[in-house]
């Protein structure tokens, strides 16, 4: 399966979308179009395939919450470290996918499916933070979760990343300090009698 991301990612960045064809990755590949019909069902569980692997960075069958970057997350007892991490976190996924979600924007409405699923995992994986935030104790009590998370989501996503550090020409660096400066701004700690 790795060698077949590995193909249909470089098509997509050297071609483009319409370059990522199951016959075009089997060639490169040196396998039947039949063998990767098998894996991936198609061109968009293929496209689905390189997405996931660039999200996570390698093809370990390993959910992002079990990953150990976020696990260091959920256990750093101290509400800044914790934030810190979780924008180093974002920056680091944000590195992977920014330039495949930007060719994929790019490609049109057959992406649309791939690119939705992408936003709604990242919806719930961002109220999954917001939620744990909240059960430590970072959040003010009655603290508006879901509106927060939205927001949380709205900061954290490949396109503003993409803005920040190609369109304005930040350093990734730059954008993590920001980011962290952001989102302690954005979930504010309880105040204390």
């Amino acid at each position: 399966m790795k060698v077949f991301v590995t193909v249909g990612r470089g098509l997509l960045v050297d071609d483009g979308y319409r370059a990522l064809t199951v016959r075009a990755v089997a060639e490169r590949a040196g396998v039947s179009p039949e063998t990767v019909y098998k894996a991936f069902g198609g061109k968009s569980g293929l496209l689905e395939a390189v997405w996931d692997v660039t999200l996570a960075g390698d093809d370990e069958p390993v959910p992002m919450a079990g990953r150990p970057v976020l696990q260091e997350v959920w256990s750093t007892r101290d509400p800044h470290g914790k934030l810190a991490l979780y924008a180093a976190f974002v920056r680091g996924v944000n590195e992977r996918l920014a330039d495949l979600f930007a060719l994929l924007v790019r490609a049109g409405p057959d992406v649309e499916p791939v690119l939705a699923a992408s936003e709604a995992e990242r919806l719930t994986g961002v109220t999954a933070f917001v939620a744990h935030l909240a059960e430590e104790g970072v959040l003010p009590p009655g603290a508006d979760t879901a509106r927060l998370a939205d927001a949380c989501w709205a900061l954290t996503g490949p396109q503003l990343f993409s803005q920040l550090t190609t369109g304005r020409g930040w350093h990734a660096d730059a954008y993590e300090e920001w980011l962290t400066g952001v989102l302690t701004a954005t979930l504010p700690a309880p105040r204390h009698a």
